[in-house]
């Protein structure tokens, strides 16, 4: 993978959260990516609950001030950066007071669902875009984990789809098991449909439970990998069916040999 650029786009990374499949996964693959000699650029949300001083987070003022227009309204984008220790892997942060200051990731204290998760997904996707344009930074590979990132293939496909910058770029979708019930905003699909994404191409949002989310998410990418054991069966089918080149679940032991042969093949 020496020189290829791929871009990690998760929504939540190891030492920064908690550790779970995605977070561990998402420093995982990006570590052996760099390892290998590719360059590599991960960017996450910026939660309240990541201690900005233990991990030296410090605002990018030349990528910070623009705003991103989100259901009507302008929602300023912060950019935070920081370095894993010892590895020299960049990570970037999307922030904006509105969205992601409150000190928890997707829920409350009760456990309930965040009422506009919906918008700070397409903040997200958005402000991972558009920071990388300013970086003119033009990956071989954006590769997504984690629900709330997984408007970045929609919008990529659509919103996106006349940036020179991506003309051949490829997305990949890591699909992992189920991380929440119920759904988000059912206003969600309007909110994607006001963007210019026509809604034959988001017809499962209408429910934006979390398999519609993921089932919109592969549609929209180039390649598929399964990330968990415990993707639900009709998900599985799902991918299998879907067309899309995609790889089954490998234990992380093997990511390295794995992974590398299906960028290689499957997807550049």
């Amino acid at each position: 993978m020496e020189e290829k650029r791929i871009l990690f786009v998760s929504s939540e990374v190891v030492p920064y959260l908690a550790e779970n499949e995605v977070s561990s996964t998402s420093y995982d693959v990006p570590k052996m990516i760099n390892d290998q000699g590719g360059q590599i650029r991960i960017f996450m949300p910026r939660y309240g609950n990541i201690n900005e001083r233990r991990h030296q987070l410090h605002e990018v003022i030349r990528l910070s001030g623009m705003n991103l227009v989100v259901n009507d309204l302008d929602m300023p984008l912060i950019i935070k950066v920081a370095s894993i220790p010892k590895e020299r892997i960049q990570v970037y942060f999307i922030d904006n007071d509105e969205y992601f200051k409150r000190k928890a990731t997707f829920t409350d204290e009760e456990g309930v669902l965040y009422p506009d998760n919906d918008e700070r997904a397409i903040f997200f996707a958005k402000g991972v875009v558009e920071t990388v344009k300013k970086l003119n930074w033009v990956p071989d590979i954006i590769h997504v984990h984690g629900w709330l990132a997984g408007m970045l293939p929609i919008y990529m496909k659509h919103y996106y789809k006349d940036e020179a910058l991506f003309a051949d770029t490829k997305i990949v979708t890591s699909v992992y098991s189920q991380s929440f019930d119920g759904t988000l905003n059912t206003e969600m699909i309007n909110k994607v449909k006001f963007d210019g994404v026509p809604a034959d191409a988001i017809a499962d949002l209408e429910i934006p439970n979390y398999e519609n989310i993921l089932r919109t998410s592969v549609m929209h990418s180039d390649a598929v990998i399964i990330a968990s054991e415990g993707v639900s069966p009709s998900l599985t089918k799902f991918i299998e069916s879907s067309g899309k080149p995609f790889l089954p679940f490998t234990p992380k032991e093997k990511f390295a040999e794995v992974y590398t042969n299906f960028y290689k093949t499957k997807v550049l």
